[in-house]
């Protein structure tokens, strides 16, 4: 069961980001929405089964994420973002589906893009960041969502569906209800 809060099934949801209006939606993996390719984003876990969050401020934390490169595939992309953002090869990935954002509002309207979204188990290289994330943390599968700022995150349904089909254990049902109602 989803609970309230999480994404479904090709539902678009509203949201502002960025100065711009967005309908986002959740696609199964085995159904790829239509789109530009927008990269990929990881629930990567380590083998202690540790979430990892990266940050280029040390305050936002977000899970590792990034766009392709010419001729990449969505895997390809997870296993170069993980490796340059949180310092971590990928051991195994599985695709969980998609997110499908459309812009309805600013400068980008018209444009479709799509992300793949995946739960991969990584281990951990010495943190020397090179690139634009200069913040890694690891935390308990339960204290994730408090370190995304689910609650008042734009795009918390989707961070919702993506931890549900990662299987990732974020507390009891009083604690999901309680993090689902800071959302509305």
């Amino acid at each position: 069961m989803l609970g309230d809060g999480a994404a479904e099934d090709e539902q678009p949801t509203p949201v502002w980001a960025n100065g711009q209006g967005w309908l986002v939606s959740w696609h199964r993996a085995s159904n790829p929405p239509d789109g530009t390719p927008h990269g990929a984003e990881g629930v990567c876990l380590t083998t202690a089964g540790e979430v990892v969050l990266v940050s280029q401020d040390g305050d936002r934390w977000s899970l590792p994420a990034g766009r392709p490169e010419l001729g990449e595939t969505w895997e390809d992309t997870l296993r170069r973002e993980v490796l340059e953002e949180a310092c971590a090869r990928v051991l195994t990935a599985r695709l969980l589906g998609f997110c499908r954002g459309v812009c309805v509002a600013g400068p980008e309207q018209g444009l479709v893009l799509v992300r793949s979204i995946w739960r991969a188990e990584v281990d951990l290289e010495p943190w020397e960041p090179r690139f634009e994330i200069r913040h890694r943390r690891l935390v308990a599968q339960r204290e994730v969502t408090d370190h995304l700022g689910i609650g008042s995150h734009p795009f918390a349904r989707i961070l919702r569906r993506t931890l549900y089909e990662a299987a990732i254990n974020i507390g009891s049902t009083a604690q999901v209800e309680q993090v689902m109602d800071a959302d509305g």
